[in-house]
C-alpha cells in the first residue's frame, strides 16, 4: 500500500484570503494551454486573425467555470440546488463537471468564432491539443485535496485517504492523470506537429473527444461513485454515462474529417 501524500490544499493565505491548489492548476492550465496553442497556430493551417491567448482568455475562462458549475449542478446534484440555489454561485466550494465545461467551452467558441470571424475548427482543433494540460493539472489538485478518490482495492496501487475511511483505495485521480493527461496529450501532440492531421480540420477535436470518452469510461471502473448518486445501473456511472455521447460525438468529428479534402 502507498502513503497518501498529505499535502496541504491551501498553499497560503492572506488574513481571509487563502491561495489554493485547486485554483492554481486552473490558472496554470489555462495558461500553459493558452501558450501552447498560440505555438501550435503558428503552424498550418494558420489563422491569422486568432490570437488565442490575447483574445479568446476572457471566453474560455467564462465556457469553463459556468458551463462546469452549471453542469455539475444538473448532471449530479439538481435536487440539492433546486432548493439551495443560491450555492450554484459558491464555486469556491467546490463542484465542476467537466462534462459541462466542454459544452461551455464548445458554446463560448462558438460565439466567439461567429463574433470575430474567425473559423472555428481550426480554433477547437487548438483547444483540443491544450486541452489534456489542464485536465492534467485538474486532477493533481484532485488528488492534493483528497477528492473523487477511487474505490477500495487490495491493490498495491492503494492508498488510505484523508477523508475516505480506513481501507485502501485507487488513487483514480492519478490514473485520470495519466489518461486524459499524458497519454491524450502525447497522442494529439504527435498527430498536430507530426503528421498532417490538423489539415483536415475537426479530426484532431474528433481524436480528443474520442479519447477522452475511453479515458473517463475506463477510470471510471476504479472511482468510487458519488455519494449521493451511486450507479445508476448495470454498474454504470453517471461519469460513464455522460461519456457515451462524446464518444459516439467524437467517432462522427472524425470519420467526417477525414473525408475532407482541405482544411476549412
Amino acid at each position: 500500500m502507498l502513503s497518501f501524500p498529505n499535502i496541504d490544499p491551501v498553499i497560503f493565505e492572506f488574513g481571509p484570503l487563502a491561495i489554493r491548489w485547486y485554483s492554481v492548476s486552473y490558472i496554470a492550465g489555462i495558461l500553459l494551454g493558452s501558450l501552447y496553442a498560440d505555438w501550435l497556430n503558428k503552424k498550418p493551417p494558420i489563422d491569422n486573425s486568432l490570437k488565442v491567448f490575447d483574445d479568446f482568455m476572457v471566453w474560455l475562462i467564462l465556457g469553463i467555470i459556468l458551463g462546469g458549475r452549471l453542469g455539475y449542478v444538473l448532471f449530479y446534484n439538481i435536487s440539492y440546488y433546486a432548493t439551495n440555489p443560491l450555492e450554484i454561485l459558491q464555486v469556491w466550494q467546490g463542484g465542476m463537471s467537466f462534462h459541462g465545461g466542454f459544452l461551455g467551452v464548445v458554446v463560448a467558441t462558438f460565439l466567439f468564432c461567429k463574433k470575430y470571424k474567425v473559423k472555428i475548427w481550426i480554433l477547437l482543433d487548438l483547444l483540443a491539443c491544450a486541452a489534456p494540460i489542464g485536465l492534467f493539472f485538474g486532477r493533481i489538485a484532485n488528488f492534493i485535496n483528497g477528492e473523487l478518490y477511487g474505490r477500495v482495492t487490495d491493490s498495491p496501487l492503494g492508498m488510505i485517504f484523508p477523508y475516505a475511511g480506513n481501507f485502501p483505495r485507487h488513487p483514480s485521480q492519478l490514473y485520470e492523470a495519466v489518461l486524459e493527461g499524458v497519454i491524450l496529450f502525447t497522442l494529439l501532440a504527435y498527430l498536430a506537429i507530426f503528421t498532417k492531421a490538423r489539415q483536415k480540420t475537426g479530426l484532431v477535436s474528433g481524436v480528443f473527444v474520442l479519447g477522452y470518452a475511453v479515458s473517463r469510461g475506463i477510470v471510471e471502473f476504479f472511482r468510487e461513485p458519488d455519494a449521493h448518486i451511486g450507479f445508476l445501473f448495470a454498474n454504470i456511472t453517471t461519469g460513464q454515462l455522460l461519456s457515451i455521447p462524446m464518444g459516439l460525438l467524437g467517432c462522427y468529428l472524425i470519420v467526417k474529417s477525414l473525408k475532407k479534402k482541405n482544411a476549412a
